[in-house]
């Protein structure tokens, strides 16, 4: 499959574009990759240096593909974190014009904006998402954060998480680092039919760039045809793996590569809990 992605790029480390274009070349999909911004690091490191990537590049690297005909060739389209709100329409455009070609290509909108309760993106880029993205979505993967500021909806537990999934009125949202019991933190998918969440043991110290890889094993998986609850389990075993492994190793990135034969394993960590959520819990 070829996938646009439109998300951050790092000199060092595995986020953004280094956690999400690994992965899914690593899955056997051609990745189109476009940074929003080039940076020696994330920004958690002591010095960081480098630039938002400027809507006029975006907009010329998005014509460039389309000029050769290989937007019409592209199955999927991920977008992550923007430099800028005028970036989003940049996006936007590029999302229309797959669609144009290709009705049936997915859109992922990776909603990178904030978490543990606050917002760290540049000024009206959230706003800008909710405004000129999310409208345009198959799937939204927002952590509890970006959904409780995305749906107006405090997001405390999984019944809150599927209240606030349901005010975003898209065909498929999975949120993560939703709060399960005291010890334990997941994800939950929720579609039109039903609605699944997935939990692990909960984390401390968590490597940045998790949903950056979640969003991108979920679609990889979505584009192999997987029902929800086969591509919700697989993904969220993925990404516990790789984080477990980082945290014991004491390392400040993620080790994506030197675990990345986890990415294709078939099989489910003992970790994960899935459970079915009922309708009468709010979705």
């Amino acid at each position: 499959m070829n996938i646009l992605s439109l998300q951050s790029e790092v000199v060092y480390g595995h986020v953004g574009q280094g956690a999400a274009r690994f992965a899914l070349q690593r899955l056997g999909h051609e990745v189109w990759a476009i940074p929003t911004v080039i940076l020696s690091s994330h920004a958690g490191h002591a010095m960081v240096e480098g630039e938002a990537v400027s809507p006029e590049a975006m907009r010329r690297l998005v014509g460039g593909l389309a000029s050769n005909g290989w937007l019409e060739q592209c199955d999927a389209v991920i977008s992550g974190y923007l430099g800028s709100a005028a970036q989003a329409e940049i996006v936007r455009g590029a999302v229309r014009c797959v669609k144009d070609s290709n009705p049936a290509a997915l859109y992922v909108l990776d909603p990178v904006f904030g978490d543990d309760g606050r917002a760290y993106a540049k000024p009206g880029v959230a706003e800008a998402m909710a405004r000129t993205l999310l409208p345009l979505a198959d799937i939204v993967t927002p952590n509890a954060f970006e959904l409780s500021s995305l749906a107006g909806v405090a997001v405390r537990d999984v019944t809150d998480a599927l209240v606030a999934a349901k005010r975003l009125a898209r065909p498929l949202v999975v949120a993560t680092s939703v709060p399960a019991a005291a010890d334990r933190i997941g994800a939950l998918a929720a579609g039109a039919k039903d609605a699944w969440f997935a939990s692990t043991p909960r984390l401390d110290n968590v490597p940045r760039g998790a949903g950056d890889l979640f969003a991108a094993l979920f679609l990889s998986a979505r584009l192999e045809g997987h029902d929800l609850q086969p591509c919700l389990e697989r993904t969220t075993s993925s990404v516990f793996h790789v984080l477990e492994k980082s945290i014991a190793a004491h390392s400040s990135e993620m080790l994506l590569i030197q675990e990345q034969n986890c990415l294709l394993q078939l099989s489910v960590r003992g970790e994960v809990r899935l459970e079915q959520i009922s309708p009468g819990k709010g979705y």
